[in-house]
């Protein structure tokens, strides 16, 4: 478990978005910032069983999909989550404004942590990635917010 991971998502990545100009372009992707944080907040919903997604991945190829998750590559600028999963398009936002969406953000990071705490040897489906138990979604998480950190100009 990389607890220098789990550090950044669960203390460093709400305050670098509470910092950002939330008025930055997207270096890529159609997403703007508050879709971003929104989009990343559901995907911590799917880690802690609160929204189940059925496996778009052939069975025979998530050792592939595995082998990348465990290694140090970090998502290629531009990735896209499959049309089955997200659509071709950006969900609308759906909160008032930042502040409320961060904040929803943090809680659904917060709740990830807890449903692993009472439930340490859960696994829970993403759906490209398969079942994945909470070391696995920490990575997953990781390289996922860097990815739109990166995005935004947050991190190099």
């Amino acid at each position: 478990m990389d607890n220098t991971k789990l550090h950044f998502m669960t203390a460093e990545f709400v305050p670098l978005l509470r910092n950002a100009d939330r008025n930055t372009a997207a270096k890529w992707g159609k997403m703007s910032f508050q879709q971003m944080v929104e989009h990343v907040a559901d995907f911590f919903k799917v880690s802690s069983n609160k929204v189940q997604l059925p496996l778009v991945t052939a069975i025979e190829h998530l050792p592939k999909y595995k082998e990348f998750l465990l290694s140090d590559k970090q998502f290629r600028e531009n990735t896209k989550a499959p049309t089955a999963v997200l659509g071709d398009e950006p969900l609308p936002v759906r909160n008032p404004n930042m502040e409320i969406a961060i904040s929803k953000l943090q809680h659904q990071i917060d709740s990830f942590v807890s449903y692993f705490q009472q439930n340490p040897d859960a696994k829970t489906c993403h759906p490209v990635f398969g079942e994945l138990d909470f070391s696995e979604w920490v990575l997953l998480h990781y390289k996922h917010v860097i990815h739109h950190a990166r995005q935004f100009g947050l991190v190099s």
